[in-house]
């Protein structure tokens, strides 16, 4: 059988996933991903319109995600732009797709067991 390679294979470790998830947890930090998805690059400006979050728990919001290296800033005369990496959401869906095929093997063998 063909199996997959753990995430441990691809070089995806809990350790350096961690940092990604605990920055996705945040329903103000994934609306901004939404944000940046659907509009692209943006300034804290454009990030805040419409939106009750000040400016500057924004640009707090933004520097988690930049630390866990989903975002990065750009200075644009005298604003920053920020803008997706979206290496790193990859890295998070390849990591979530190898725990849900380790779950997925882990049912076939009990399925196996309990039909024998």
């Amino acid at each position: 059988m063909n199996r997959p390679r753990s995430a441990a294979a691809k070089g995806l470790r809990p350790k350096e996933s961690a940092p990604i998830f605990a920055a996705l947890g945040d329903k103000t930090r994934l609306r901004l991903v939404g944000r940046l998805c659907e509009g692209g690059p943006a300034s804290i400006t454009r990030l805040t319109a419409g939106s009750e979050v000040t400016r500057q728990a924004i640009t707090k919001h933004l520097r988690v995600m930049a630390e866990a290296g989903l975002v990065r800033a750009t200075r644009q005369g005298r604003e920053s732009v920020w803008e997706l990496e979206p290496e790193r959401l990859e890295d998070a869906r390849r990591y979530l797709d190898s725990v849900s095929q380790q779950w997925d093997d882990a049912l076939e063998r009990l399925r196996k067991i309990v039909e024998e």
